[in-house]
């Protein structure tokens, strides 16, 4: 081949990919402005305001409220609170994400079961989900503050090479694994961006964008209920709820989101 004849054939390839890379590019730009606009209502706001009600009302055989629940930063404060989460919690000697964290407090506070504390986890149509909208407003007070789970105790160094390891564990039918999607810069799925979840993807992205109102699901989606998801996808059977593997995936994110600022509960196509 000449090298003029590879010079016409780069010029054709060029002109049949630029259309396409400009109308994923406007179509990237256009899924933005839509988050954009739902944002100012964003509906994550209901279950902001529910949970606050909850933290605050007596339940459980005990009829006591939450508001003595240590989240990392002393009894009672939530400010900041998820921002240092998953970590380890000398009081239980476990490292906890918020929504462990609030089974425990439900448990020990509340007078609760262990089964009645993890009752609807995940909500949908026609069932509520106390957990959801606790975890909801939990970390809107946190939002704007940036990222700071820390490897500080052993256990928490443990959890993460844990993480990491089922970060990148290949497995199921379509062989896949977390890093699939989440592990190079400059991926993408059905016009989706798809973070790099091995380093700091930046403010508001990857784990300081979750929990999340899922405008098409209609529905209100955890940090768990976003990994069980995922499990979905990679066709793996769903974990438990506030498993030691959806935790120990927390941390590894967590630490790797350090310096990241926090727009949770965020808005999801």
């Amino acid at each position: 081949m000449t090298t003029s004849m590879r010079a016409a054939l780069a010029a054709v390839g060029f002109a049949l990919a630029a259309p396409l890379a400009l109308a994923q590019g406007s179509a990237v730009e256009e899924i933005e402005k839509y988050r954009q606009a739902l944002q100012d209502g964003n509906p994550a706001e209901l279950w902001v305001a529910r949970g606050e009600d909850l933290w605050r009302k007596p339940a459980g055989p005990k009829k006591v409220s939450l508001e003595k629940c240590d989240l990392g930063l002393g009894p009672g404060v939530v400010k900041g609170a998820y921002a240092q989460l998953p970590r380890h919690f000398a009081d239980a000697d476990r490292v906890m994400d918020l929504e462990t964290r609030l089974v425990w407090c439900r448990v020990n506070l509340q007078g609760m079961t262990e089964a009645e504390a993890k009752r609807n986890p995940f909500g949908g149509p026609g069932v509520k989900s106390d957990l959801e909208a606790l975890t909801a407003w939990i970390t809107f007070e946190s939002m704007g503050v940036k990222m700071a789970v820390s490897l500080d105790h052993p256990k928490m160094r443990e959890a993460y090479d844990i993480g990491k390891a089922i970060f990148f564990f290949r497995g199921g039918p379509y062989d896949f694994a977390c890093a699939t999607c989440h592990a190079e810069d400059g991926k993408r799925i059905r016009l989706q961006d798809l973070p790099n979840l091995t380093k700091n993807p930046g403010d508001g992205i990857g784990f300081a964008a979750w929990p999340a109102y899922r405008v098409s699901a209609g529905q209100m989606w955890s940090m768990q209920y976003r990994l069980n998801d995922c499990y979905r996808q990679q066709r793996f059977p769903y974990p438990f709820f506030a498993s030691e593997p959806t935790i120990a995936l927390g941390v590894y994110m967590g630490v790797n989101a350090k310096g990241a600022e926090s727009i949770v509960p965020a808005i999801k196509r």
